[in-house]
């Protein structure tokens, strides 16, 4: 029972409600008392040949009366206890999502997206059955049981309720026994439907890759296999599962024999009137109930313990990342200082970043190029915080980065990452997605400086074309342009590009690049490309190799120099002027 403990906090958040509803329990188990004893009172009655019309009518008044208020009483207690155990299931949602949004890169890239979606979902699920169905089954049946036994012992025969109760420990011990098998194999199952939910969520999302490539039967036995092992292991949990209710028949089966071996007994040596007896086993029979619910109540448990626990561990990962206590309160604005000398991702020993140091005056523009690997991605995602943990300071504006809070630091940096990520929506509420409240004008400026203007004009719906999942329905080019529009909206202080034109033409490159420096005067822009006609215009340009700066300076400096840089432009120029009949 221990995770009732656990849920104690949303117990006492919802206690008048679950109060409520216990109470309202314990007289719907009351009032299931009423219906035996007018039993035995009628079978008395018959037997003395003493029944009359006015006593069966008072009687009947009296079952009547009973199961309208149990029927009223029901209805109350369903609302109380499911009502609050819906709310825990909200709350532990909204708990999730808030707790992923503020979770730092390192965190998703341990993390698998369809483990997540099944921490909000099925977990969640077996979680609001243990503060709903759970407390219910434990209530009614501590409550019925209880009662029932009072009632046999002081209204009938202390003795023979004592003699029906002999069977009563071994199914305790059983049920218990039941109940650690259970929790075990339940982890299991949700572990495995997890790795399924993970697996359908990977291969929806590159369905085009699995069917370019041809692999879609490979991919289907992959999912079998899986699903294979989903239904395995749940069928591990119904094994278990099953056992609870023959174990519980069984149990109660011995009870009722002890109880009319013994009774009939006590009835032939007139300790006991025919009418108890049928009271005694019909109270036996509302111990059915008390006893199937307590087998299904270590169920619940075990399932909602084994969730809990998974949920629990997740909510209890800290962020990487986080504000310093009196961080500063503004929108930096300024010079950017870098200078890290060693940089490696958690848990990994190879330094990825060594010795970078360079300066960035506002209003300027840095190109980063390098070969694939050489560390560009990683330099611009230690500019926004997604990663920390290096040797040395990054400064913006005199302050280091940690001294900003995130949310500031955010607002300063509009970032165009290399994997283009737009949403299921329109064109229009993708670009606005940095500045819900801009007006239609700016949606159209930011477009036309990112050189998409055009292109949305002519779809469908224009700026209202639902764009589809991750921006199915458009072309390389067209996702990176309305990416770009997305962050120009912002007007951020700090412009990023990662590799962001390398899906557009030459010609579209010139001219987003022209409307860059013409509607970002005074305002500073970062571009790491591979082709270099992309960051040739930069006041300073850093080619890196292998984590190191090897080369710097601007693009007629670095011409001079025989290097990587000269060598890949003159092959670059080379290749453009093959392409064009040269």
């Amino acid at each position: 029972m221990k995770v009732f403990l656990d849920l104690m906090w949303f117990f006492k958040q919802e206690k008048k409600a679950y109060l409520t509803g216990i109470i309202i329990l314990l007289f719907v188990a009351f009032l299931q008392l009423i219906p035996p004893k007018v039993i035995g009172v009628f079978v008395d009655h018959i037997k003395n040949d003493t029944l009359t019309a006015k006593i069966m009518l008072i009687w009947i008044g009296v079952l009547i009366a009973a199961a309208a208020i149990m029927y009223v009483l029901r209805y109350y207690w369903r609302i109380m206890i499911f009502g609050s155990a819906v709310k825990l299931s909200r709350q532990l949602r909204n708990k999730l999502y808030q707790h992923f949004t503020n979770m730092s890169q390192s965190f998703y890239q341990k993390k698998r997206v369809g483990d997540l979606m099944a921490h909000a979902t099925n977990d969640l699920q077996a979680i609001q059955q243990t503060a709903g169905s759970g407390v219910l089954t434990l209530v009614d049946s501590l409550a019925t049981g209880g009662f029932v036994i009072i009632a046999m012992a002081t209204t009938i025969s202390w003795k023979l309720t004592l003699i029906a109760l002999i069977p009563m420990p071994l199914m305790a011990i059983l049920t218990s026994w039941y109940g650690t098998m259970l929790h075990k194999k339940f982890h299991k199952a949700q572990e495995a439907f997890s790795s399924l939910n993970d697996k359908t969520q990977e291969s929806v999302t590159g369905i085009k890759v699995i069917k370019t490539f041809g692999q879609e039967k490979e991919d289907i036995e992959d999912f079998r296999k899986q699903s294979e092992d989903v239904v395995q292991k749940n069928i591990s949990v119904a094994r278990i599962d099953s056992l609870f209710d023959p174990t519980i028949s069984l149990i109660v089966g011995i009870s009722y024999f002890l109880s009319i071996a013994f009774g009939a007994k006590y009835v032939l040596n007139e300790e006991l009137t025919i009418g108890q007896l049928v009271s005694f086993t019909t109270y036996l029979g509302l111990l059915i109930w008390p006893m199937l619910a307590f087998g299904w109540l270590f169920n619940i448990v075990e399932r909602g313990r084994a969730s809990n626990d998974r949920v629990t561990a997740l909510l209890a990962e800290k962020a990487d990342i986080i504000d310093e206590e009196n961080s500063v309160e503004i929108v930096p604005s300024g010079d950017i200082e870098f200078n890290v000398s060693e940089f490696s991702y958690p848990d990994e020993n190879v330094p990825l970043l060594r010795d970078i140091y360079f300066t960035l005056k506002r209003g300027e523009t840095l190109g980063v190029v390098g070969k694939t690997g050489s560390g560009k991605t990683t330099l611009l995602k230690l500019l926004i915080r997604e990663f920390e943990g290096y040797n040395g300071t990054i400064q913006f504006a005199g302050h280091p980065l940690f001294q900003y809070r995130l949310e500031k630091l955010r607002e300063a940096i509009g970032y165009v990452p290399q994997d283009h990520f737009l949403f299921s929506s329109s064109v229009a509420e993708n670009i606005a997605f940095t500045n819900p409240d801009a007006e239609i004008d700016e949606i159209y400026e930011a477009a036309r400086t990112a050189n998409i203007h055009e292109d949305i004009l002519q779809f469908s719906d224009g700026y209202d074309t639902v764009v589809g999942e991750r921006g199915v329905s458009l072309s390389g080019g067209q996702k990176q342009r309305i990416s770009i529009a997305r962050a120009l909206i912002m007007n951020p202080e700090v412009l990023i590009l990662d590799d962001s034109l390398s899906a557009v033409d030459a010609k579209t490159e010139e001219e987003i690049l022209n409307s860059l420096k013409q509607n970002r005067e005074g305002k500073t822009t970062i571009i790491t490309a591979h082709r270099l006609s992309a960051i040739q215009h930069a006041n300073l340009i850093l080619v890196l190799d292998e984590g190191e700066i090897v080369q710097r300076g601007t693009h007629e400096k670095l011409m001079l120099e025989n290097g990587w840089y000269k060598d890949m432009y003159l092959h670059q120029q080379l290749e453009e002027l093959v392409e064009h009949g040269g």
